[in-house]
């Protein structure tokens, strides 16, 4: 078959955990074509330079400055809902005239069609919101299930535990009450998942930065401060997929825009300590290689999915630790 894989630009975290699913599907002899825009995009093109490219609506999205981004997200949702609207007719577009036997869209809410199969792939099934509006979720979820009853199924990347959501990394995230018709939970996604890495100790820190400005630049400046006087060495990868590949070098420092996937993997094993933030992708990175008890997860200010990950992360390795 002739599959459509097309996550959302929204950091990279939708795009990180779409290149293990590209390479299952071309395991299976699937043609796999690329579909996205900014970052995300490029990441994915990054890792499979050799396959064929369907751009798709930008969508380019700021945080604010501070601690809530409620503002900035009610802000955002007339271009979160044009380019859900674009992206439906460019996808009517291509399929008139390219073979597209499956599209499987992460999180881009447009990309369904009548013409061909379209799978929703989704672990936030329960979206969280900050607490003035909890009593909102099970509206938003309602939403969420018909924009998902749309599509032809809907995959969930956890592990099926049923009732009891604290098997599952995305907890109540992606084990609500009510699930959506057709939906099926596939397993975790890592880009490091069923590979051998050696570990790397050339830093006792290790620092991954992901997700939307300013809030990204906001968390590499509050580590450069935090670690800049540290005894050991700290590495700092950016997450800048599109910059070009200099290498800061301040005091025991060193910051680079990105790594391949072999190097990253190394120097996370062999990290005495690991910062990044709490996006669900991040989770299941550090669940492939098996560091979960060593990161230290900052949740992206005002951003409850996060919040609620950084919390439920924490609490599982509690519980560990006690059993």
């Amino acid at each position: 078959m002739r599959i459509l894989v097309a996550p959302l630009n929204w950091g990279l975290g939708h795009a990180s955990r779409c290149i293990s699913l590209i390479e299952r599907l071309q395991s299976d002899g699937n043609e796999v074509v690329l579909g996205g825009d900014g970052e995300s995009l490029t990441l994915l093109h990054k890792h499979f330079p050799d396959l064929s490219v369907l751009p798709l609506a930008p969508l380019n999205l700021r945080y604010g400055k501070g601690k809530r981004q409620v503002w900035a997200i009610v802000r955002s949702l007339p271009k979160i809902v044009r380019s859900a609207v674009s992206d439906h007719k460019m996808l009517a577009d291509y399929l008139r005239y390219e073979q597209i036997d499956e599209v499987i869209s992460d999180n881009r809410f447009g990309l369904y069609s009548d013409r061909t199969r379209c799978i929703y792939m989704t672990h936030q099934l329960v979206v969280a919101l900050p607490r003035p509006w909890w009593w909102l979720e099970p509206i938003v979820a309602r939403l969420h299930r018909k924009i998902i009853s749309r599509f032809d199924a809907c995959w969930i990347p956890d592990n099926a535990c049923g009732k009891d959501s604290s098997q599952g990394l995305g907890g109540r995230l992606s084990h609500p009450e009510v699930l959506p018709k057709h939906s099926e939970y596939i397993g975790p996604l890592s880009r490091f998942e069923g590979k051998d890495y050696q570990p790397d100790t050339t830093y006792s820190v290790v620092a991954i930065l992901s997700g939307l400005e300013p809030q990204r630049t906001i968390f590499e400046n509050e580590i450069v401060n935090r670690y800049e006087n540290f005894d050991e060495t700290v590495l700092v990868v950016r997450g800048k997929i599109q910059s070009p590949p200099t290498v800061i070098k301040h005091r025991n420092i060193t910051i680079i825009p990105w790594l391949d996937d072999m190097h990253t993997a190394a120097y996370l094993l062999g990290a005495k300590l690991i910062v990044c933030r709490s996006g669900y992708s991040s989770v299941m990175d550090m669940y492939a290689l098996g560091v979960m008890n060593k990161v230290d997860w900052h949740p992206t200010p005002g951003q409850p999915e996060q919040e609620y990950l950084a919390e439920y992360m924490k609490s599982q390795l509690s519980c560990q630790e006690l059993s």
